[in-house]
């Protein structure tokens, strides 16, 4: 992710690079009320204790091909 102001003008912060694409691309891969996750943040949070997860498989991701992804949710006490 690159990030600074752009701009001769009207100056904007801004950031960008595949990262932000990335995200945005999970974002609008997601369901209202659902918190989405990728594979590699599913990789790294899937053995801490409270949280469950449903497989969503592979989900086609505009300019990503196709990303495997979870809904993740706290288990209620």
């Amino acid at each position: 992710m690159v990030a600074g102001i752009v701009g001769v003008k009207k100056f904007a912060y801004d950031i960008w690079g595949d990262t932000v694409n990335t995200a945005s691309r999970m974002e609008s891969s997601g369901e209202v009320g659902e918190v989405n996750i990728s594979e590699s943040t599913y990789a790294l949070v899937k053995n801490v204790p409270g949280l469950t997860f449903t497989p969503r498989g592979k989900v086609q991701a505009k300019g990503k091909g196709e990303m495997e992804m979870y809904f993740v949710e706290q288990k209620q006490a």
